[in-house]
Parts: C-alpha cells; sequence; structure tokens
C-alpha cells in the first residue's frame, strides 16, 4: 500500500484543493486512498470483490459474472480471466 506522496501526488492534491472544498490534509488523504486502491493487484480485487459481494448474499455464479464484467473496467485492465482463474484466484 502506499503511505506517502510523491511531487507529482503532490499536483493532484494542489488540484483538489483548488477544485473542491477539501482542505490539503483532506486532499491528501483522498489522493492516497485512490492511490492505494488502484494499487491492487489483480488477484487482491477479485479476492476483495468476491468477499464484498458474497457478503451482500451473491451466489458465486453471479459474482463470478459480476467480476467478470467489471475488471475490463479496472484503471489499468488486467488480462481477460476465465470462470475457472477466477474460481482459482479465490480458493486457490
Amino acid at each position: 500500500m502506499l503511505d506517502r506522496r510523491t511531487p507529482s501526488h503532490d499536483d493532484l492534491v494542489d488540484h483538489l484543493v483548488r477544485t473542491t472544498a477539501l482542505q490539503r490534509g483532506e486532499a491528501a488523504r483522498v489522493v492516497l486512498d485512490v492511490l492505494a486502491y488502484f494499487d491492487e493487484t489483480t488477484e487482491e480485487y477479485v479476492r476483495r470483490r468476491h468477499r464484498e459481494l458474497q457478503a451482500r448474499g451473491l451466489t458465486n455464479p453471479a459474482i463470478f459474472d459480476r467480476i467478470s464484467e467489471e475488471l475490463p473496467h479496472r484503471a489499468v485492465a488486467p488480462p481477460a480471466l476465465s470462470l475457472r482463474q477466477l474460481r482459482r484466484v479465490v480458493y486457490g
């Protein structure tokens, strides 16, 4: 997980401070949270989403269909994974 900003992150923090009601410290936390969110590997994302959707009561077929639909829309789209590959990420 990312725990510190770089100069390029400071530009984004400055932009958020100028364009929102966020204070500098709040904007910095938002930037780090968003960067950490998109820093997840494909495997981490699949496992996290499986847990979240399972907690909402979805069945595995629905969960794997949903994850398959979501993956191409990640900031950096991972390679396409088959349902079998998704199951292997979750269950090993």
